[in-house]
């Protein structure tokens, strides 16, 4: 039987239920969101912004650019089609890699593909210009301050990391897209896992931080805060992601996305 509840679970569980999850997925969320985001389009989250429209990763010829969580890889290969870089995508996922690489099946140029687990990098010390993540890694691991930690590792000096997650109030309101997502029912402040079950087997887990949780990793992992952005939900976007709609969206925040640079 299945279960969701919200209840503390540590990285092992997590690490093991989230791969296992995204493997099975894969397919399907690329049928599901496919046209949304795109073969090769880097849309920062559910409300549409692009970063063609925000630039916040700041990519430019001749960088190498490492992103995290990349599911198929859309983001990277939107960089690459458009910057003369050196990217490479990075997935725990080994399922979500594999949609990417049917995505690249009939191109000329396949997109450099790396099975890793966001918080323990396969990259040597400031090896990369850019790191980054749409969605991805930050609210799928029990420890958030390790992920800061290791792109900062990665990271030359000067260098960016940036990475958008679920905005911190989502977690008190419901998951739900309509009217009934607009009241808040549970505390922003508790930070329990939310969790689904199946027989008593972690399939599924997020993480929830505060913002201010994720500012005070910010710079503990030797980073700059260079930007905190809110997007508001655009006129254009009529679409419903998930719990997310242009009802909500123009209420209240969908997504924070968080611009760093090491020192």
């Amino acid at each position: 039987m299945s279960e969701a509840t919200r209840r503390p679970v540590g990285t092992d569980e997590t690490v093991a239920a989230n791969r296992a999850w995204w493997d099975a997925e894969a397919p399907a969320y690329h049928a599901e969101h496919g046209t949304f985001l795109g073969d090769d389009g880097f849309v920062w989250g559910p409300e549409g912004w692009t970063e063609e429209e925000l630039d916040l990763v700041g990519v430019r010829d001749g960088m190498t650019v490492l992103e995290i969580g990349a599911g198929a890889g859309q983001c990277s290969r939107w960089l690459a089609g458009r910057y003369d870089v050196r990217v490479v995508a990075s997935d725990l996922s080994g399922g979500m890699l594999r949609t990417g690489r049917g995505i690249d099946a009939d191109r000329p140029a396949p997109l450099p593909l790396l099975q890793c687990d966001g918080t323990r990098l396969p990259l040597a010390d400031a090896s990369v210009d850019r790191v980054f993540t749409a969605y991805g890694v930050v609210p799928f691991v029990a420890d958030s301050a390790a992920v800061l930690q290791e792109a900062a590792r990665v990271l030359r000096p000067g260098g960016r990391f940036v990475f958008s997650t679920s905005h911190p109030v989502r977690w008190a309101f419901p998951d739900v897209p309509g009217p009934e997502g607009l009241t808040a029912t549970h505390s922003y402040f508790d930070r329990t896992p939310y969790v689904e079950s199946e027989a008593g087997v972690v399939t599924y887990v997020e993480h929830h931080r505060t913002l201010g949780d994720l500012v005070r990793q910010v710079v503990a992992a030797g980073l700059t805060l260079l930007d905190l952005v809110e997007p508001e939900w655009p006129e254009r976007n009529a679409a419903e992601w998930g719990g997310w709609s242009p009802l909500r969206g123009r209420l209240l925040p969908g997504t924070a996305i968080v611009v760093t640079e090491r020192r």
